[in-house]
């Protein structure tokens, strides 16, 4: 093995916490990822992992080996994809995971990416769960909404229109609010935070000045799927992308409730770890779903 190949190695055993996912990774021999690890701790001197049974972590001198590695590791991508016929295209394994928008709006137009970018592998996780990318060897995430202050570097690709509205059921039974202060007799699908529990408030844009409304409800959820399930059920109003209802509020099942004071618009954000802000791989993987974004049409929701 090779000496880039073994920082190769050894940045996805620090990344993953395991020599056997490293090198299935990899698609080495797990013998064989230890025997070069073995070597390049000969070849350096040093110690670069702590080893127990249940995780892998680097030892001080490791944590400074990677970060160089991650560095070199980039530059040697970078200057490979400057030269060759017509410029080498980035290549090797990206681990994504995607929210529900990515479902709706990347997946169908994949083969796009691929015909451009055809030696990248994409590993491809669904849903919004909030997760570690670096203790689970992610390399990029899509997310909607504001994010946390982190360590992670976001990349906003685009912005999604919201909507508030409400079964057409349920504004027969209950009215149809004209004024922010109608919606005190109102009930809400209240969305809460998964990762802090916080009830997230209504929000609206009064000529251009952000109000919150907190509304009661019988229900709250944290997934987007049974946000809308709820709202269709007639639990009360909801606030939305307007991508999500499109075609139910063209249909009449859903109605616009104060459409003369929409909600915010939502960032739609590729977050990855600062490790990862040089990686070839990353940077055309954002750029391309920059792209596809910026040309979305609005389409139905997927039931």
């Amino acid at each position: 093995m090779d000496r880039f190949d073994a920082m190769r190695l050894f940045t996805r055993i620090v990344e993953l916490g395991n020599f056997s996912r490293a090198a299935d990774d990899l698609k080495l021999p797990a013998a064989t990822a230890t025997h070069a690890i073995r070597q390049l701790e000969a070849r350096l001197g040093v110690q670069l992992l702590h080893r127990t049974t249940r995780k892998v972590t680097p030892t001080s001198d490791g944590q400074a080996y990677y970060q160089r590695c991650l560095r070199i590791l980039a530059d040697v991508d970078e200057t490979e994809a400057g030269f060759g016929h017509g410029g080498a295209t980035p290549k090797g394994k990206l681990r994504i995971d995607l929210s529900t928008l990515g479902r709706v709006f990347v997946l169908p137009r994949l083969s796009e990416f691929f015909a451009r970018y055809p030696d990248i592998e994409l590993e491809v996780g669904l849903g919004d769960r909030r997760v570690d990318l670096v203790g689970e060897g992610v390399d990029c995430v899509l997310r909607v909404g504001e994010l946390p202050d982190s360590t992670m570097v976001g990349r906003r690709v685009a912005t999604l229109p919201q909507v508030t509205c409400a079964s057409a059921a349920y504004l027969a039974a209950h009215g149809m609010p004209a004024t922010l202060k109608d919606l005190r007799g109102h009930l809400a699908v209240n969305w809460y935070s998964a990762s802090s529990g916080k009830m997230l408030p209504f929000e609206f844009d009064v000529d251009g000045v952000p109000r919150s409304v907190t509304l009661a409800g019988k229900v709250s959820v944290s997934e987007g799927e049974a946000y809308v399930a709820c709202c269709l059920g007639g639990m009360g109003l909801a606030q939305l992308p307007r991508y999500r209802v499109e075609a139910l509020l063209a249909d009449g099942t859903l109605r616009e409730v104060l459409p003369q004071w929409r909600p915010p618009s939502l960032p739609v954000t590729v977050l990855y770890p600062y490790q990862r802000q040089l990686s070839p791989r990353v940077r055309v993987f954002a750029d391309w779903v920059a792209e596809v974004m910026a040309g979305a049409p609005r389409v139905p929701p997927i039931h």
